[in-house]
């Protein structure tokens, strides 16, 4: 007799970030309806049972088992992996330095557990940058951390409706981004979004336009010479083997739409050359992903919003819509696993 019992939903981790901030709302917002998917919290449980207290919402807590059959997600629950405790009780909109050790340790237990099978995927809440370098600790972000803990080199990638832009360099002051390119760092890149756009987002054939770091694309040598000298070669490269990358295009044209109707991925040289256009289309939308890694992670398009923390004003379309791309994602690896049914 042919077993027709569905395979487990996805089991996907969700880490508040800053514990001040919007994290924990949108957590227990996202709690307030069904999802298929089972979601697991790694926090400090009193932290969502006291947000949700003062939001007015229900919620209840339940404790992680991991040996247990993954459900789908019911309305108005949510299970916790308490992996670390809070230092300090926390004051919505008030940042604590005491607490940002118990930050990184949510993350540090989440990337392991993710690694280990545990889960599918992890989707990632703001944290605040700031405060966990006031409190001593080295730390310049999700994507820097995760692929510390995966010995890889990760792409940060966000995606909006109409529009997928991809960073060659990341959270680097400005002055630096120049000395940071070279044509090993944009070929790794190109390798990275090649090999895992179709893996993670199903785009069997990418179309890449890449943009100059120069106004103008360097017009010529005139304005700059990374152009010709970096960018330009490996793009020939990458061309000569097949695969479809354009550039360097000036980025004052590069999100034209004619442009864009045949482009999967805009590659940006620097954080704030792409990624203002994408949050101007799609803010409160929009999901950041990282690529190159073993493991699935998406995140919001936007940071801790201290002034909206426990406010009930937070907006969880973003974290909504990352969940609902790690879920894809997380189905999407499970379709190309050896075996799978086809």
């Amino acid at each position: 007799m042919t077993d027709i019992r569905q395979p487990p939903p996805p089991r996907i981790a969700l880490t508040p970030g800053e514990p001040a901030g919007i994290g924990p709302d949108l957590c227990v917002a996202l709690a307030q309806r069904p999802h298929a998917a089972e979601l697991v919290a790694v926090c400090d449980p009193t932290l969502l049972q006291e947000r949700a207290g003062l939001l007015g919402l229900p919620l209840e807590i339940l404790p992680h088992d991991p040996d247990r059959i993954p459900a789908p997600q019911r309305a108005g629950t949510l299970q916790v992996h308490a992996a670390a405790r809070l230092r300090e009780p926390v004051r919505p909109g008030r940042l604590d330095p005491r607490n940002a050790g118990y930050v990184i340790e949510t993350l540090n237990a989440t990337c392991r557990d993710c690694l280990a099978g545990q889960f599918e995927a992890v989707v990632t809440a703001p944290v605040h940058k700031g405060v966990i370098n006031d409190a001593g600790l080295a730390f310049t972000g999700h994507t820097e951390l995760f692929a510390e803990h995966c010995h890889a080199k990760p792409v940060m990638l966000l995606a909006a409706p109409g529009l997928r832009v991809a960073l060659a360099t990341t959270h680097l002051a400005l002055k630096d981004v120049p000395a940071a390119l070279n044509r090993q760092l944009i070929a790794e890149v190109l390798t990275t979004l090649l090999a895992d756009l179709p893996r993670r987002l199903g785009i069997a054939a990418p179309r890449i336009v890449v943009c100059g770091l120069n106004p103008h694309a360097g017009e010529g040598g005139h304005l700059g010479g990374e152009e010709i000298e970096i960018i330009a070669p490996v793009i020939a490269d990458f061309r000569a083997r097949g695969a479809d990358v354009r550039g360097p295009v000036p980025a004052d044209t590069a999100f034209l739409p004619p442009r864009l109707a045949d482009t999967d991925v805009v590659l940006a040289m620097y954080h704030d050359q792409g990624l203002p256009v994408l949050k101007h289309l799609g803010f409160g939308h929009a999901v950041n992903v990282t690529l190159g890694l073993p493991i699935i992670r998406t995140s919001v398009d936007h940071g801790t919003a201290l002034d909206l923390a426990g406010t009930g004003q937070a907006d969880v379309g973003s974290l909504a819509a990352a969940l609902d791309m790690a879920i894809g994602m997380a189905e999407l690896e499970r379709n190309q696993a050896p075996g799978a049914p086809r």
